[in-house]
């Protein structure tokens, strides 16, 4: 049995593999990692129960909760949904994800204002939906961004790879991210990646980390004012190989 996040869906996972002698891992996906999580606290999983989804997360839930995860299996994406023709790269900046806090797509509106001043024509997309999406829209019209921002609301998933194909920066501006699923889908569409949060240890090709709104805005502008720069598409960890790992786990 595999439980998907730390929660009650692994207490239940846990009790059922116990009473009929299964395997039983728990895969920590983002903020189940947190300080807040009283599952943790209550159920206890051992160490090799505990699969991490990034080396980000497995030290995060060693420092909120004393256990350090066996494993850290990042997630993969099929990359075969990219092997399409590429698109003319004509948006400059694309972000993507549930319309909330935790995201700071403010960050991402305010970013776009400022490179405006340099760049006049900049075009920018946010895709997605939720509570902060009013706020985003008084702060897009605030800086006078309706002929250079589009706030598409929510897509389903082939239209956001098309958009995906034709950007030529993913930002994504989150506070906090166990492994963002979509920065590695913009990487695979041939965009370049600039987040706040850095998964793995290793550096991944094309995905930049800054640490504040100033770095970010200096690294895109660095990005989009160069004319000899590379948009190809990478797939820094292929879902087979997810699949594979996992699998492994099971068999052994």
């Amino acid at each position: 049995i595999l439980s998907f996040w730390y929660n009650e869906c692994a207490w239940v996972g846990k009790k059922f593999a116990d009473k009929n002698k299964l395997k039983h891992y728990c895969w920590i996906l983002g903020q189940d990692a947190r300080t807040a999580n009283i599952n943790a606290k209550s159920l206890q999983l051992k160490a090799d129960e505990l699969i991490a989804l990034s080396d980000f997360l497995q030290d995060e839930f060693k420092k909120n909760h004393g256990i350090k995860p066996a494993f850290v299996i990042p997630p993969g994406i099929d990359s075969k949904q990219f092997k399409t023709t590429t698109k003319e790269k004509n948006i400059d900046l694309l972000a993507a994800g549930s319309l909330i806090p935790l995201k700071q797509f403010e960050i991402f509106v305010k970013v776009v204002a400022e490179l405006k001043q340099q760049l006049p024509g900049i075009k920018a997309v946010l895709i997605g939906n939720g509570p902060e999406k009013d706020k985003l829209k008084t702060l897009i019209e605030k800086h006078a961004l309706q002929s250079n921002m589009i706030l598409t609301g929510e897509l389903q998933y082939p239209e956001v790879l098309q958009w995906m194909l034709r950007a030529k920066v993913f930002l994504h501006p989150s506070s906090y991210e166990g492994f963002s699923g979509v920065c590695q889908e913009a990487l695979a569409a041939g965009a370049h990646v600039v987040s706040f949060c850095k998964p793995m240890k290793q550096d991944i090709k094309h995905w930049f980390i800054v640490n504040n709104k100033d770095e970010m805005k200096n690294l895109v502008l660095k990005i989009l004012q160069n004319p000899g720069i590379a948009f190809e598409k990478t797939t820094p960890f292929d879902i087979n190989d997810t699949a594979k790992k996992m699998m492994k786990l099971f068999e052994a």
